[in-house]
């Protein structure tokens, strides 16, 4: 498929870039940041979505540092994946990163751009022509969503790997854009809505995760559950965090993928101070499976998505504490 026409805006600094975003702005120009552009080129081949301006942060310097504390927007999944000192330190984040994809994809694809993956839904990532035979959804040029046509907001299904890592790890991403910077803990970034996502401006770039240092005690671990073992989205993704107080668990972290329209932190679900034993790995199951929902917008029913999340989840408890 080609790609529809559009400009491309190439800054080589961050004040260059805010000095486009601004401009085209004030015009009333709409406009896509790219990085990989793995997310990006897709959708717009299929007409979803394109703006008339892209903004290339190919030649930006910097925003690729990987260290223990803070990773650049820029780095790429590869590169997390092969990081020393994430394998050190948050083995669960590579283990994500690892996961996501394929490795030419992997060698595109950037934290940043994972973070803000489009949502995905089977009525929406399809051609124009299969969109205009079914009939639009409000995600792109309809007014109704065709997984629950009785809401007023959009159910597709956020797919990225690395979020509901960095939510049991309780990160912050830092934004930078024509109003200046800020920094926002990722467990309130994300907004239940398939088309809006999250609470970034639409001028605003993400720049930079940060990790605090008392996250560095957690035992970390990462599952998915995907059509092949390569290249898929999750269709269900299950972070945990746990660190022991002696035979009990002292702090437990669980966020989970693909389920929702964006990643969910669940917290520790009631089962800090109890003894970190299998009873208490089915106990968590059994509370993950209560909270978790799915809709029938992408494989494998949700019924089945649903209860993976709670094997998984009792899966990893079991992995870390052993």
């Amino acid at each position: 498929m080609i790609l529809p026409t559009f400009e491309l805006h190439h800054p080589t600094t961050i004040t260059e870039l805010v000095e486009i975003a601004r401009d085209l702005t004030a015009q009333g120009e709409a406009f896509d940041y790219m990085a990989g552009g793995t997310d990006v080129l897709p959708n717009y081949k299929n007409r979803l979505n394109p703006r008339p301006h892209v903004i290339s942060l190919a030649r930006l310097a910097g925003l690729d540092e990987i260290g223990v504390d803070r990773i650049g927007a820029r780095a790429l999944v590869d590169d997390l994946a092969r990081s020393s000192v994430l394998s050190e330190h948050y083995p669960g984040l590579v283990e994500a990163a690892r996961s996501v994809s394929s490795p030419p994809l992997r060698n595109l694809g950037t934290i940043g751009g994972n973070l803000l993956l489009d949502t995905r839904c089977w009525y929406f990532n399809q051609s124009e022509f299969w969109r205009e035979s079914k009939g639009y959804c409000m995600k792109a040029d309809g007014d109704v969503c065709l997984v629950v046509p009785q809401k007023e907001i959009c159910y597709a299904t956020y797919s990225g790997d690395l979020a509901p890592v960095l939510l049991v790890l309780d990160a912050r991403v830092t934004l930078v854009g024509p109003d200046g910077e800020r920094t926002v803990p990722l467990r309130e970034f994300y907004a239940f809505d398939g088309i809006t996502r999250f609470l970034k401006g639409p001028a605003e770039l993400l720049t930079a995760v940060d990790i605090p240092s008392s996250s560095r005690e957690l035992r970390t671990g990462y599952r998915k559950l995907r059509m092949r073992d390569t290249i898929e989205y999750p269709v269900a993704g299950v972070a945990l965090a746990l660190h022991t107080d002696g035979d009990k668990v002292g702090r437990l972290e669980v966020a989970v993928t693909g389920t929702e329209a964006i990643p969910l932190w669940y917290g520790d679900l009631d089962l800090t101070g109890q003894p970190a034993t299998p009873a208490t790995a089915e106990a968590l199951q059994e509370a993950l499976v209560d909270r978790v929902t799915c809709y029938r917008n992408v494989p494998f029913p949700p019924g089945y998505r649903k209860a993976m999340t709670g094997e998984y989840a009792r899966e990893l408890f079991s992995a870390l504490v052993g």
